[in-house]
């Protein structure tokens, strides 16, 4: 949502002659997102579920049922796990590196050279490591499970807890 607000200033200028007075519009933008709309993922319809596993640090299992076209990356933050996504989702970091089962690699698409260049910054890289918003749900891979590595490029102090 986007919202205008005005108010008038006025501004008192000396003239040779009298004193003018002069009025100017000041407009402020604001900008509001409702909090439902962060980590960008829908709802999924009834019947259109797909289902995503993922494996925590700490071993731990978390099944969420979500639409098709959200990426891994969305669903992670929207159910705030321990994902960071510092670029945003655009293939410009690898702090979204997850590493899939193998049963579901192959039904994934092949990773485009941008892609594989930010995977060679991962660490802890696998034969099956991909990055979390490059990985869109489908139905070819529904019931995808996927584990966050112990690490990531962006080392914080909770990595080591």
């Amino acid at each position: 949502m986007l919202r205008l607000t005005g108010f008038s200033r006025q501004l008192v200028r000396h003239s040779w002659t009298a004193y003018r007075t002069t009025t100017f519009p000041t407009y402020r933008l604001f900008s509001q997102t409702a909090l439902r709309f962060h980590g960008h993922i829908k709802k999924p319809k009834p019947g259109e579920e797909l289902h995503v596993t993922f494996i925590l640090k700490d071993g731990t299992q978390k099944t969420f049922e979500v639409s098709e076209g959200d990426t891994l990356l969305d669903i992670a933050q929207a159910h705030n796990l321990d994902m960071e996504g510092a670029c945003g989702g655009s293939c410009a970091c690898s702090t979204c590196h997850v590493i899939v089962d193998p049963e579901y690699y192959d039904a994934l698409e092949e990773p485009d050279d941008d892609e594989n260049d930010m995977l060679d910054l991962a660490y802890g890289l696998t034969e099956t490591s991909r990055l979390g918003c490059q990985i869109k749900m489908s139905k070819a891979i529904d019931g995808i499970r996927v584990a966050l590595p112990a690490m990531t490029r962006n080392v914080s102090s909770s990595d080591f807890e």
